[in-house]
């Protein structure tokens, strides 16, 4: 492992500095917005403008790609993501905000396109795993590591809109500076969402729904932490909440993942989580409860999203997960559009602690679909099935693509091991 981590340390530390900056900024917009007085509506609108611009970005960075090369677009959506994250307190209107939370989004993904293309190609069929799940931990640590950042200046002021500028900036000298080979991206054109829905029901709506939790959670945590009278530190601590559950549940339940049917995995997952959202709703503000809420809620959130993957993986065959990735990562994004503005409408008209009524509300509808998909399809046998991967909703089709390759390589080589064995004994 060790061997691995010096290989692609530049890129891993690269990774870190950018979700630093990138995680002040989303919760700096609830902050900010809060002090500004911007609406629930208004701060939606906002974060919904992120993932349009990340949606886009994701269709639209691997062609720039291809015509200029990695380091042109790397670097150039670099310096318009740092010159976004400092202009937000210059212009503090909603209208303004969405158009520059539209640019950071596509840089955003275009830089996760670039940087995953690297780290994929340094990798090899043998230890890609380790460096996908080294990858996705250094972006969750990123996150968290945010948080704490928050509490070193006034959010009514410019400092740590300018800090957060400062990071994304330094991030790509480790990556631009060391000696990886430039790598080629090819990424397969996703399929309809027909095709998607047709082939694997469950993953389909499963990832839509889960695309609105998350950007719920990661947009809206910040604004519902204002509202219902959060200081600034409580509220950063709110959110670190959110991701540090991912990153202690997501190994549990990837062990489970890959010894029952996942279904009913899926359905335990999202019952935990709308049982932590209605711990939260009843708390109306108990501090105590409301983080160990936001821990569960947020925790079973990345790796239901891993999950929906690895179904996807083992309900289609090998040659269409290609294309299936595209068209996954391309449902997440439309359900990650609409989740804020639903979220937002309902805090604007119900109060801040509609929040959780929303997401449980999703979560709920997660488990009644598994539920149901379960009586419409019987289960993929334990030995069929691909080997998991936690892979974060943040990943671009490229990791995404990586990942569900790497899990049908060692799914086959685990069955071809276990033949052998047999016909040995």
């Amino acid at each position: 492992m060790i061997q691995i981590l010096y290989r692609v340390w530049p890129l891993l530390l690269g990774i870190v500095l950018i979700m630093l900056g990138n995680g002040m900024h989303f919760t700096l917009i609830g902050l900010r917005g809060g002090i500004e007085g911007f609406t629930s509506a208004e701060l939606a609108i906002v974060t919904s403008g992120y993932f349009m611009g990340f949606l886009a970005g994701a269709r639209l960075s691997p062609l720039m790609i291809k015509r200029v090369g990695h380091v042109r677009v790397f670097a150039a959506l670099g310096s318009f993501m740092s010159a976004g994250l400092i202009a937000f307190p210059l212009f503090t209107e909603p209208w303004a905000w969405t158009f520059l939370r539209l640019i950071v989004g596509f840089c955003m993904s275009g830089i996760y396109v670039a940087a995953e293309s690297w780290l994929n190609n340094a990798a090899t069929n043998e230890n890609r795993g380790k460096v996908l799940s080294a990858y996705m931990t250094a972006q969750t640590l990123g996150i968290i590591g945010a948080q704490g950042l928050l509490t070193l200046a006034d959010a009514g002021t410019s400092v740590l809109f300018i800090c957060a500028s400062i990071l994304v900036s330094i991030s790509f000298a480790p990556i631009l500076l060391s000696a990886t080979p430039v790598p080629v991206v090819d990424v397969a054109r996703p399929m309809s969402l027909r095709d998607l829905f047709c082939g694997s029901p469950l993953g389909t709506v499963g990832i839509f729904l889960l695309g609105s939790i998350f950007a719920t959670q990661s947009g809206m945590s910040a604004v519902f932490g204002t509202q219902i009278g959060l200081t600034a530190s409580q509220v950063a601590l709110f959110v670190a909440m959110l991701f540090a559950g991912a990153l202690v549940l997501q190994h549990p339940i990837g062990w489970l993942s890959d010894r029952m049917d996942r279904r009913n995995l899926i359905f335990g997952a999202a019952i935990l989580g709308l049982i932590s959202c209605a711990i939260g709703w009843f708390t109306s503000g108990g501090l105590l409860l409301l983080m160990v809420s936001a821990f569960f809620a947020g925790g079973v959130t990345t790796p239901l999203y891993a999950l929906f993957l690895a179904h996807a993986n083992d309900t289609l065959s090998s040659e269409d997960m290609p294309a299936a990735s595209g068209a996954l990562v391309f449902t997440f994004g439309l359900g990650a559009i609409a989740g804020p503005l639903i979220s937002g409408w309902a805090m604007q008209r119900f109060g801040p602690f509609a929040f959780w009524l929303v997401l449980g509300a999703t979560f709920g509808a997660i488990a009644l679909y598994a539920l149901y998909r379960m009586t419409q399809r019987t289960a993929t046998p334990i030995d069929e099935l691909e080997s998991y991967i936690g892979v974060l909703p943040t990943s671009s089709i490229v990791a995404v693509e990586a990942a569900g390759a790497w899990s049908a390589e060692k799914a086959e080589a685990e069955r071809e091991d276990d033949a052998k064995s047999q016909q040995e004994n």
